[in-house]
């Protein structure tokens, strides 16, 4: 049987840091760290990336109810492991009924010359998607179809703050995260991108897109302005969701779960056919605007 993990007393210095992280994105960024909290996503990160977890923090709420299979895992942790009452786990929490355990995780990371470089791409950009739930269930949406990673623009939601983290379901650690200013990433590695936009004369039905070439950026704006048109405008084809009457648009999230689903289980062009061919959508497909 493995021995109990030691638990050390949480000093004050590491609770402010906890509190730092979790309302400070400029602290985030300085120490290169982010809080993942709740039982499963903290063992979740255990289990998947244990090399990224810089301390554990646990309250006597989650300790009283440990399974063992949990404490085994918890014991082939080589960090610090730390312990606080529940009084002060709950004055660092950022969820309401706090469950007595949270991580400090660091930052993954990625090389983005190097993941725009691979033969294949299906990446999303995210274009001024303020509200954490949408970009966290994209982030999710991302790991779980296995995309090539996700790109937000700056004045987009920070991917590592709490709300976040717990809407992708500590997914953060799994998909490639960048920032991009705009849409000169793509174009220096010829990733073609396809722009989701309301139905308009400009716009092709999803539904009709029958191949996607290999190297492809999903681009989505915001449900109250949408993409930018700088970025509109430099899209090869521009797509939409037909939607039952009197319902005006989807949730972001929700566009890129069906389009991703779509487009990732489609032919794809060779890069010598693309050369061939010089376009990125078959002529079926191709927006009249593109």
């Amino acid at each position: 049987m493995d021995a109990a993990p030691p638990l050390r007393a949480l000093s004050r210095a590491r609770s402010a840091l906890i509190r730092h992280l979790l309302r400070d994105k400029k602290v985030r960024t300085q120490e290169g760290a982010f809080v993942v909290e709740g039982v499963k996503s903290c063992l979740d990160c255990i289990r998947q990336h244990p090399q990224a977890i810089l301390s554990l923090i646990l309250s006597p709420r989650y300790l009283h109810g440990e399974k063992e299979a949990e404490r085994r895992l918890r014991s082939r942790l080589a960090t610090p492991q730390f312990m606080c009452s529940d009084a002060v786990f709950d004055k660092l929490s950022d969820v309401e009924v706090p469950q007595g355990m949270l991580a400090i995780v660091r930052r993954p990371q990625w090389d983005e010359a190097e993941v725009l470089g691979q033969p294949g791409v299906l990446g999303i950009y995210g274009d001024r998607l303020r509200d954490p739930a949408n970009v966290g269930a994209i982030i999710r949406t991302a790991a779980a179809l296995n995309l090539t990673g996700v790109w937000l623009s700056a004045d987009s939601a920070d991917p590592f703050s709490p709300k976040v983290v717990r809407a992708a379901a500590a997914t953060v650690l799994d998909v490639p995260i960048f920032l991009a200013s705009d849409a000169r990433p793509f174009t220096a590695h010829r990733c073609a991108m396809y722009s989701a936009v309301v139905p308009s004369p400009g716009s092709v039905p999803l539904k009709n897109i029958r191949v996607v070439p290999r190297r492809l950026v999903i681009a989505v704006g915001n449900e109250g302005g949408g993409l930018a048109q700088d970025i509109v405008k430099l899209s090869d084809v521009r797509f939409s969701i037909p939607l039952a009457k009197g319902v005006e648009s989807l949730n972001v999230a929700a566009t890129v779960a069906i389009a991703a689903f779509h487009m990732s289980d489609l032919p794809r062009h060779s890069l010598e056919e693309e050369r061939k061919i010089g376009r990125h959508a078959e002529p079926s497909s191709r927006s009249p605007a593109s």
